[in-house]
């Protein structure tokens, strides 16, 4: 690939990435406003358009009353109120549709143009896939909910929720290496940061998933109390279920607990990687982005705390999803940085001077 087309590649990526950062958003307030069971059909063409007359409105209306939802929580709800819900399940469909024109389109022309070598076919195709994937595993995901139990599946959420963060972190780093200049890798203490960025990046992987679990068992709506847990650091409701494995999926306490001790956990690996970033020489690149993790995590944390002591308001909800997409963004670039520089560091030995 020449640079021209590197460069154009990267930008189209970079446009998918903000595109779905806005979905994951979007999803966010749809789960959060109980908006999500609204639409009881998956047309990926003919639902495609909204209802655009009362008698349409009165059907999909009908359908939905026929759903545990409605008669289990919503009984009685107006079709004013029904369309407050239905808006917002109608857009997170409409821009995941979107975001598969604005990804397949500039694909193709990429393609029939032979702007891609065969490695970022090959990428840039599983990536497509994974996105079709991610449409089926979302009305997956509504199915569990239009059952008796009307309340999606903490573990399809979670799952839906994952899979986001995979493609966009997939697009994220292809870009991030077509507009890289080539480097060469890491040497001495500038490959051991980078290892620890890559543990870091798997952490907060892993605590995006846990956050998943607390929406999709609305753990966040107890103990709601910082920093204790009511009263407790380990609440006595801890291991309470049967089997005991059970309660690190399906138990509000242990689920918020564990999302708690994770946050803990990187708010003492974050500054101890800031600080041992300093004692390295890195690329100026380099440098801003180990110096961005630490502020985008306070962030992050600052959002969770307040979210959970406001008992999830649907604004600071929405904002701590995004916040975790964003914290993941900045360990993801710091990863890339470190990966591609090869300076050395401070405390290498100096060369031997020669008289």
């Amino acid at each position: 690939m020449d640079r021209s087309s590197q460069q154009q590649v990267a930008a189209w990526l970079l446009l998918c990435c903000i595109t779905l950062f806005t979905l994951v958003v979007v999803g966010g307030i749809t789960r959060l406003t109980h908006s999500g069971l609204s639409i009881v059909e998956w047309q990926p063409l003919v639902g495609t358009l909204p209802p655009l007359s009362e008698q349409a409105w009165q059907e999909t209306f009908q359908k939905y009353q026929q759903t545990p939802e409605y008669q289990k929580v919503n009984l009685g709800m107006s079709l004013e109120a029904f369309k407050g819900i239905f808006w917002w399940e109608y857009g997170h469909r409409l821009l995941g549709r979107t975001i598969g024109l604005i990804y397949l389109v500039p694909l193709l022309y990429f393609l029939l143009g032979r702007k891609l070598d065969r490695p970022r076919v090959w990428q840039l195709g599983a990536i497509f896939l994974l996105g079709g994937l991610q449409g089926a595993l979302g009305w997956y995901m509504v199915k569990s909910g239009l059952v008796d139990n009307p309340r999606v599946s903490q573990y399809r959420l979670t799952a839906h929720l994952g899979l986001a963060f995979v493609i966009y972190a997939a697009m994220l780093w292809v870009a991030l290496g077509l507009l890289a200049r080539r480097a060469a890798p890491p040497t001495g203490p500038a490959h051991r940061l980078w290892r620890f960025s890559l543990v870091l990046t798997a952490i907060i992987f892993v605590m995006s998933l846990s956050g998943g679990l607390v929406a999709g068992i609305r753990a966040g709506l107890v103990y709601n109390t910082f920093p204790l847990m009511n009263g407790y650091w380990i609440p006595p409701q801890l291991l309470l279920h049967e089997p005991w494995y059970s309660n690190f999926f399906d138990n509000a306490a242990t689920v918020q607990f564990d999302h708690r001790l994770l946050a803990w956990l990187l708010a003492a690996l974050v500054p101890w990687f800031w600080w041992r970033s300093r004692g390295v020489t890195l690329t100026r690149s380099a440098r801003l982005a180990c110096d961005a993790l630490p502020v985008v995590l306070i962030l992050q944390v600052a959002l969770g705390i307040m979210t959970l002591l406001l008992a999830v308001p649907v604004a600071l909800g929405a904002a701590h999803q995004a916040g975790a997409l964003l914290l993941l963004t900045a360990a993801l670039v710091a990863n890339h940085e470190l990966h591609r520089m090869g300076t050395a560091s401070r405390q290498a030995q100096p060369a031997a001077v020669h008289p």
